[in-house]
């Protein structure tokens, strides 16, 4: 009697249904289809209308897709996940009960459980992590160019349309980490993506390279931008130049002046030169006529 009983439970065990999922999380990009895998084996021979299989979340056991008899079962299906799921019926008697979620977004992210059911039952929990590919990173300058040498600026990196939240590292020229005066904001739109500014302060050294890289958690490296600040511009700011050019102006206009004057003195200097001259000759010549006068006489 306890030999039927110890075989009894040794054929019970070898039915003992295993269901299989990913250990590591299920990586997929927003907007775009993906599959979460789940497998059962240690089955006896079954009929695919024989088997049974609930997808729901984890956390708060909303329904994500049901299937039994022989088709879906959808009445209690969670709105947000409504017309965006299917299972593979051919690949049932295989022992495949894999998610097909459309259109992912960040709204899908967490813990999905797969529950299987044929003659006994088992179920296995796989994480969804959600990911977006931020836009290459963009380093502008203020706007203000009045700037010199040795003047305190802002140098600000933006990159959008992003998930998860991303890394963001200055380096200077060297490439040397600049971690102090560094400051991050993050704003998220309706669909959940990402906006990321970061600030660096920096004192205005001439011909000095920044450089903002980005990275993000899930995806990896997401590009750089690297800026210089050339010596000569900020050398020479555009309103000093204005301010030479004004005095520049002033002086032409006052030698242009000087000028005018000089001539005109001079013009005034020649002309009583001549008259002097003139009433000199006259002088002379009445001079002469009375000595020839004097003469006769």
């Amino acid at each position: 009697m306890l030999s039927l009983l110890l075989l009894s439970l040794l054929a019970v065990q070898s039915l003992a249904m295993e269901v299989h999922v990913p250990e590591l999380p299920v990586v997929a990009l927003q907007g775009q289809d993906t599959v979460l895998n789940c497998t059962f084996s240690g089955t006896a021979p079954f009929a695919p209308a024989d088997v049974s299989v609930f997808w729901q979340l984890t956390d708060t056991k909303r329904s994500v897709h049901s299937y039994w008899g022989g088709r879906d079962q959808l009445v209690d299906q969670a709105e947000g996940f409504a017309g965006r799921t299917a299972l593979f019926p051919g690949r049932l008697g295989g022992g495949d009960a894999s998610l097909l979620l459309r259109r992912v977004g960040v709204a899908d992210e967490g813990s999905y459980t797969c529950f299987v059911r044929v003659q006994n039952y088992s179920r296995a929990s796989l994480l969804l992590q959600v990911a977006a590919a931020y836009s290459k990173p963009a380093v502008t300058l203020p706007p203000d160019s009045n700037l010199r040498p040795g003047d305190e600026m802002d140098l600000t990196c933006v990159a959008y349309g992003g998930y998860p939240e991303a890394m963001v590292l200055w380096q200077d020229g060297g490439g040397h980490n600049l971690t102090d005066n560094v400051t991050h904001s993050l704003v998220a739109n309706e669909d959940g993506l990402f906006s990321i500014h970061s600030v660096l302060s920096i004192v205005l050294v001439p011909n000095s390279t920044y450089t903002c890289r980005l990275t993000n958690p899930v995806l990896g490296d997401q590009g750089h931008m690297s800026v210089t600040i050339a010596g000569q511009t900020m050398a020479f700011p555009p309103v000093a130049l204005w301010v030479t050019v004004g005095l520049a102006v002033c002086l032409l206009a006052l030698l242009i002046a000087l000028a005018a004057v000089c001539r005109r003195k001079i013009k005034e200097s020649c002309e009583e030169a001549r008259r002097e001259a003139e009433e000199s000759k006259e002088l002379e010549e009445e001079e002469s006529k009375t000595a020839m006068m004097l003469l006769k006489s």
